[in-house]
């Protein structure tokens, strides 16, 4: 497969199943946050990001579910979450404090599939302008791709998007991301392996690529790549 693009301004990219292994993520970054929120938040607990999130999740089950919970329902709450991958703000925020603790103590590196950081420099160097756009917090992503096992490549992003944007699913959310960019939204392309995410971004306008790694399932109805190796960019 390959795939030629041309008159590309800026590249937004996924993390999870296109620059990085998903397994990662499920089964290194989610158990370790897992196994130390609780113990995180009773440590924290005045701590101002962790107040914000407390406060969030009880806003949201008394939200959905019509009744107040405490400090210790949050945490039950938030650690249900974890089991089911909810996308919500105030885990995201949590995970993301715990999973500084992690990459700043050598836990752990980030994965990265070998084709992306030759790839993305490559872009960089050419003049296209990169970005992420992923469910976990911006502070997430930085630490994330400060912390690779390919070392940092920070200096390459000029932008992140997380959900503060807004979902990855809803279409409004790419128009927002337009909006900060500043470009027409054919100049942009968005990488992902969800189809859901590409549907969504082209709704806007956003030229897509779906990034079909091992263990992904293909997806015809657009451009379809299974290495960054795979694409090309014509001015």
């Amino acid at each position: 497969m390959s795939v030629t693009l041309t008159d590309v301004k800026y590249i937004l990219l996924d993390i999870e199943g296109t620059t990085s292994d998903i397994q990662f993520v499920h089964k290194v970054m989610f158990p370790y946050s897992r196994e130390r929120l609780e113990q995180f938040v009773l440590s924290h607990q005045n701590l101002d990001e962790v107040v914000e999130a407390i406060n969030l999740t009880q806003q949201t089950v008394k939200a959905e579910q019509g009744q107040d919970i405490d400090l210790e329902g949050a945490i039950a709450t938030l650690l249900d979450w974890i089991d089911r991958d909810r996308k919500h703000p105030a885990l995201k925020s949590i995970q993301g404090l715990i999973w500084q603790e992690g990459f700043e103590t050598g836990a752990f590196k980030s994965h990265l599939y070998p084709d992306v950081k030759p790839k993305l420099e490559e872009w960089a160097r050419s003049g296209l302008k990169l970005g992420i756009y992923s469910s976990g917090s911006i502070d997430t992503q930085k630490m994330f791709f400060s912390h690779t096992v390919e070392g940092d490549l920070t200096p390459l992003f000029s932008n992140y998007f997380d959900l503060t944007t807004g979902s990855k699913k809803e279409a409004i959310s790419y128009e927002q991301i337009i909006d900060v960019l500043g470009l027409a939204p054919n100049k942009i392309v968005f990488f992902s392996d969800v189809p859901a995410e590409l549907v969504a971004a082209r709704q806007k306008g956003l030229r897509v690529v779906h990034v079909k790694r091992e263990g992904t399932a293909s997806w015809s109805d657009v451009p379809e790549v299974e290495s960054f190796q795979e694409i090309s960019f014509i001015s």
